[in-house]
């Protein structure tokens, strides 16, 4: 298990809200419709957990929306981290839809506590069709406004974008949407079938494999957006023979639900109900320590099938090295289990894009 696990982890997924105003088609969560909120005690308890050596340790407050509790709370949830971060031993950040509005009042609060901002928006008007709200309705104009609002008040935000079937064809179009947007963060998620989204239309590998080559070729012309799958590739290409070989340990992800509950490995599992697994809660703050509980993470079968398969993996995979056996969540939503390897997640996200840079050099090489 510590082969694998790492003790500490890097980062920290807390849910000040399960609410979403948004109904994005492919959407993994649960229990979006549902108005549950964090209260002050469970964020205290989140940040008196946070062990002495987790440093810095980033805390990214997502699912639902997290602007959705409101300023006040949202306020109130960030007071017992203050001290963590003025020794800098925390850093924060908000992803948001957009599903509610980025004012001024929003952006003093992102200013004063010095938090980054990410984004979700899929791209271009024509290929943002996916987020919508609740009666249907686009969701593209009111999340511009909002990143307006961020370029007016001078504050960076890096960009998350959902790449479904309709868009594997368009990398350029929507890289260049994201350029001229003013992010220079890009990080694509292909659809896969996770929590609610069970029915969801995966893209099948060869047309992932055509959106990282469109993608590749874009980021040769251009050096002014990071795509972060591209740069994880390149640098990982960069390492010397013998640290490509090596092992490395998964973060923990300690993901902690508006009521307290923790879950290991994989946020998209917060809320999901199994009774194999438990649920997959590790434990709550409200009751016991946040080190103790990734330090008994052992204990947990999910994280022991988990584990066990990293070593399958290692054994059968040829882009293991890369990889080091990609995400969790996706094994039991894809199978129903931890204990299996290749996914589609593995296919569309880690085999697609090393097989599309090889063909591009392929290419290259014999001209």
């Amino acid at each position: 298990m510590a082969q694998w696990l790492a003790a500490q982890p890097k980062t920290i997924v807390v849910q000040p809200t399960t609410l979403c105003p948004m109904d994005c088609t492919y959407c993994y969560l649960l229990e979006r419709h549902l108005k549950q909120e964090m209260t002050p005690q469970v964020a205290s308890a989140v940040a008196d957990g946070i062990g002495p050596s987790w440093e810095p340790v980033e805390v990214v407050w997502h699912g639902g929306e997290p602007l959705a509790v409101g300023l006040t709370r949202f306020v109130e949830l960030l007071q017992p981290f203050e001290s963590l971060r003025q020794a800098r031993r925390v850093r924060h950040k908000v992803q948001t839809g957009g599903g509610r509005p980025i004012t001024d009042a929003w952006c003093d609060v992102f200013e004063q506590y010095e938090i980054g901002v990410g984004v979700s928006i899929d791209g271009p008007r024509e290929l943002n069709h996916h987020r919508v709200d609740r009666g249907g309705r686009p969701m593209f104009d009111r999340t511009i406004a909002g990143i307006e609002t961020l370029k007016r008040r001078c504050i960076p935000f890096t960009v998350l974008a959902v790449v479904s079937q309709d868009g594997t064809g368009q990398a350029a179009q929507v890289l260049d949407f994201m350029r001229d947007l003013g992010t220079s963060w890009v990080g694509f998620n292909i659809e896969a079938k996770e929590g609610a989204n069970s029915d969801g239309q995966t893209p099948s590998i060869d047309h992932a494999r055509q959106f990282w080559r469109d993608t590749f070729e874009w980021c040769r012309r251009n050096n002014d957006v990071t795509v972060r799958e591209v740069s994880n590739l390149l640098g990982f290409l960069g390492l010397t023979q013998e640290r490509r070989d090596a092992d490395s340990q998964h973060d923990p992800i300690p993901t902690i639900a508006w009521n307290g509950d923790v879950v290991l490995l994989s946020p998209e599992l917060l809320g999901v109900r199994s009774v194999t697994y438990d649920d997959f809660v590790a434990g709550n703050v409200l009751e016991d320590d946040l080190s103790a509980i990734v330090q008994r993470s052992d204990e947990l079968l999910y994280v022991q099938e988990f584990t066990n398969a990293l070593e399958t993996c290692k054994q059968t995979c040829e882009f293991f090295s890369f990889c080091q056996g990609a995400h969790a969540g996706d094994r039991f939503f894809e199978h129903g289990t931890f204990a299996v390897t290749e996914t589609d997640h593995c296919r569309n996200s880690v085999q697609a894009p090393v097989l599309a840079l090889a063909e591009l050099l392929q290419a290259k090489g014999s001209r």
